[in-house]
C-alpha cells in the first residue's frame, strides 16, 4: 500500500480554509443560524457532499483535493495535511499525504470491500466504473489504487486535471508509510505582505493587506528581532486555541521591503513590506497577531522596545490586532 506525499499551492481567497468543514445547514436553521454559518454557505462547491444529513460541505482545500485524488485512484482515501490554514490564507508549499492500494497483490479483504462500496457509489452518481485510462479491470470489477509503477508524474497530472484554477499540485513523491506531515515537520515558514499607500491594490488585492499609514520600517525591523528565540507566545494566540502549551521557537523574524515591478499596478504603492517568519511551529492566528503588532510599531502606536514586555506579559490585550488573512501565505515546510 504506497503512501504519496503531495506538495500543494493554492490561492485561499475562495476557500473556507484547509480543513474539511461540515457545519449545520443555515437554510434549516433559518434566522437562528449564526452569521458565520450564513456567510459560510457562500463557499460551497457542487459535488462536495456532507457526510451527515442536515449539514453542508464547505469548499475547503482538503475537501477538493481529497475528492480529486479519490476520482483518480478510484477508492476512498484520507488526505492528511501539515498545516490548517484559515479561510483566505494562501500557500505555496502545503504538504499532505494519502495511502491507497498498490498492486493487485496488495489488495486485502478490507480494501476489496471498500473498493466495491466506492464503485457502487460511483455508479449511483452516474460516474461509471472507469475514469480515463487510470482504472484497472479484473473481470467485471474495477480495482482502485495507484501502484508505484504508474509513476508520480502521471498521478500529479491526473489529480491536477480534476482541480479548479485556484489550487495546484506542484510536487508528488512516494514516502515511507509512517511519514506524518504534522509530526515529522521540523520547521515552517510564513510571510505576511503589507501594501502601504494611499490607494488600495487592484491586481494584488488577494495577496496583500492594504494600510494607508506610512510605516517606520526601521522600527518594525528592530521589533521583529525580539520575536526570535524560544518564548511563551500566549499573548499572540487566539482564544480557544486548543494547544497544551503556547511555547514555540521562532528561528527568523524580519521585515523586508519588496521591489514591485511597475507593470503590476496602475497606481503603485509607496512601498510593499513583507514579514518573513519561520519556526518550529505556530499557534492559531500567531503570525497574523505578530503582523498586527509590528504594524502598531510601524505606525508609532507601540514602541519597538515595548515588544519584549508584551511577549513576557502573556496578555493578549497588549498585543496588536489580528490582521486579515489575505496577506498571509504558508511559504514552505521543512522535514528532516
Amino acid at each position: 500500500m504506497p503512501t504519496y506525499k503531495l506538495t500543494i499551492a493554492y490561492d485561499g481567497t475562495d476557500f473556507a480554509g484547509w480543513q474539511k468543514q461540515e457545519p449545520p445547514d443555515p437554510a434549516l436553521l433559518g434566522a437562528a443560524a449564526p452569521r458565520a454559518q450564513r456567510v459560510a454557505i457562500q463557499k460551497l462547491e457542487p459535488g462536495l457532499e456532507p457526510g451527515k444529513p442536515g449539514r453542508i460541505a464547505l469548499r475547503t482545500v482538503q475537501a477538493v483535493v481529497e475528492r480529486a485524488v479519490r476520482e483518480v485512484v478510484r477508492e476512498p482515501i484520507v488526505l492528511l495535511g501539515a498545516s490548517r490554514t484559515d479561510s483566505g490564507v494562501h500557500a505555496r508549499q502545503q504538504v499532505a499525504v494519502f495511502s491507497c492500494s498498490g498492486d493487485e497483490k496488495d489488495e486485502t479483504p478490507e480494501t476489496r470491500s471498500r473498493n466495491l462500496g466506492f464503485h457502487a457509489e460511483a455508479r449511483r452518481r452516474g460516474e461509471g466504473e472507469t475514469h480515463g485510462s487510470e482504472s484497472r479491470a479484473t473481470g467485471s470489477r474495477v480495482i482502485g489504487g495507484w501502484p508505484e509503477s504508474r509513476g508520480v508524474e502521471r498521478l500529479l497530472r491526473a489529480v491536477n486535471s480534476r482541480l479548479g484554477e485556484d489550487v495546484l499540485i506542484v510536487g508528488a513523491e512516494v514516502v515511507d508509510a509512517g511519514f506524518n506531515p504534522i509530526r515529522d515537520c521540523i520547521a515552517k515558514g510564513y510571510s505576511y505582505t503589507y501594501w502601504v499607500g494611499k490607494h488600495r491594490p487592484l491586481w494584488e488585492r488577494r495577496r496583500a493587506w492594504h494600510t494607508w499609514v506610512d510605516l517606520d520600517i526601521e522600527a518594525m525591523q528592530r521589533a521583529a528581532g525580539y520575536f526570535v528565540g524560544e518564548h511563551d507566545f500566549a499573548a499572540f494566540v487566539a482564544a480557544r486555541h486548543g494547544k497544551l502549551t503556547t511555547v514555540r521557537e521562532v528561528y527568523e523574524c524580519a521585515i523586508r521591503e519588496v521591489a514591485l515591478e511597475a507593470h503590476t499596478s496602475f497606481v503603485p504603492p509607496s512601498r510593499v513590506l513583507r514579514l518573513e517568519i519561520s519556526g518550529n511551529g505556530f499557534l492559531y492566528n500567531m503570525v497574523r497577531i505578530i503582523a498586527g503588532t509590528l504594524h502598531d510599531v510601524g505606525r508609532g502606536r507601540v514602541s519597538a522596545d515595548d515588544v519584549p514586555g508584551i511577549i513576557a506579559g502573556l496578555d493578549r490585550v497588549r498585543a496588536g490586532p489580528t490582521l486579515p488573512p489575505e496577506g498571509l501565505c504558508l511559504e514552505w515546510i521543512k522535514y528532516a
